[in-house]
């Protein structure tokens, strides 16, 4: 691959995501601080020097910089944005300034501003997600056959893939789903299964088996967990995903299903990271900015749906990763936030320092992590 391939199948998509979702995040604070009174000076996507910019009537200036990665705000009287130390220069605040002030605004004002920017991008991930069921479709999993698996009931009835099941015991069915919750509830019942293969319709007859039974099943921790569970029954087939319809949904059902994706997006990363952090999967799975960068190609490459998916996907994450309790993220404030509910006050502002620095020093390692792992998939890849 050339270097003007990689820049516009890799390059291009990773800044273009990036930006939207620095836009997004940054949006999320910028409103929420405008609503409750504070000025806002700067609303910059990138950092470094400015590329381009414009003064809006309330005197804020937006900017384009010169270093795509990442963005901020900068609000009046925001200094370190929790130390509650003025910005301004050898002079104390006038009353009028005050009102604009950051760090003069209630505890809940400032804490509502810090937390817009990561429920901005879950809210962001919804609207994603809506679009794609309401206009694009959900996609559904069709009753045909990818794989049948050795020494279980659908190889011994005489399965295979490919094969296109259109009823059970006469019921016509249509989505995989629809075959699973059939099987699942008729272990060791002889059911019919009308297939097309082909041109040519047969039928054919296989009885589940109990879960506890399934031998085709590696996993054993998954077979003991359900071992108590006799009736389950299993086929032993995998859908085929070269059989998926995609199904439109409506308005409502549509915004709906949105928040049901970001909640099973969030709780799979989530879940994800605590498998990591109890040695349960390799914390060399943790990607960084080349793996986004990858992943943003191959995403875009797969269409409009694929990237769209990703740019939700990826929002989720970003909301996620600000919300942990570090100083330096949105997280980390919020947990100063806190501090200062409980005790009445501000943490001290030597501890707060220290801490910010400390937060630093811990993302910027991570990064560092990060981009080693990037690196060491590469040359296993290309070594």
């Amino acid at each position: 691959m050339d270097f003007i391939t990689f820049i516009f199948q890799y390059a291009v998509p990773f800044l273009a995501i990036l930006t939207v979702l620095v836009f997004v995040h940054e949006l999320g604070h910028f409103l929420l601080a405008r609503w409750n009174g504070v000025k806002v000076e700067v609303f910059s996507v990138g950092f470094g020097k400015e590329l381009w910019g414009f003064d809006d009537k309330h005197g804020t200036r937006w900017r384009l910089s010169s270093v795509p990665l990442g963005g901020y705000v900068k609000m009046f009287g925001e200094g370190d944005m929790v130390t509650g130390v003025d910005d301004t220069e050898d002079r104390p605040m006038t009353d009028d300034e005050k009102k604009v002030s950051f760090h003069h605004k209630k505890l809940r004002q400032r804490t509502a501003v810090v937390a817009a920017g990561p429920v901005a991008n879950f809210l962001f991930a919804v609207l994603v997600f809506w679009l794609i069921n309401a206009a694009f479709g959900v996609p559904k999993l069709l009753s045909a056959v990818g794989e049948v698996m050795e020494d279980t009931a659908a190889a011994e009835a005489g399965v295979q893939a490919g094969d296109l099941i259109l009823s059970i015991n006469g019921q016509a069915i249509k989505e995989f789903n629809e075959l699973s919750e059939i099987v699942s509830v008729n272990a060791n019942v002889a059911l019919d299964f009308e297939i097309l293969r082909g041109d040519q319709v047969l039928h054919l007859s296989a009885t589940p088996r109990p879960w506890r039974d399934a031998e085709a099943d590696d996993d054993e921790d998954m077979a003991e967990n359900h071992a108590s569970t006799s009736s389950r029954g299993l086929l032993g087939v995998r859908p085929s995903m070269d059989h998926v319809e995609m199904e439109r949904s409506g308005i409502f059902k549509g915004l709906l299903l949105g928040f049901e994706q970001t909640y099973f997006f969030t709780a799979n990363i989530l879940s994800g990271l605590g498998e990591m952090f109890s040695g349960e999967r390799s914390a060399k799975e943790l990607g960084g900015v080349l793996s986004i960068a990858q992943y943003s190609g191959e995403a875009a490459q797969s269409g409009i749906v694929g990237t769209l998916r990703f740019l939700a996907i990826l929002s989720i994450n970003l909301g996620l990763i600000n919300l942990f309790p570090v100083p330096v993220l949105d997280g980390g404030h919020l947990v100063f936030y806190l501090a200062e509910a409980l005790r009445g006050k501000p943490l001290s502002q030597k501890l707060q320092e220290y801490s910010f620095r400390f937060g630093l020093v811990l993302v910027l390692l991570l990064m560092l992590f990060a981009t080693w792992n990037d690196f060491g998939r590469l040359f296993e890849k290309f070594g």
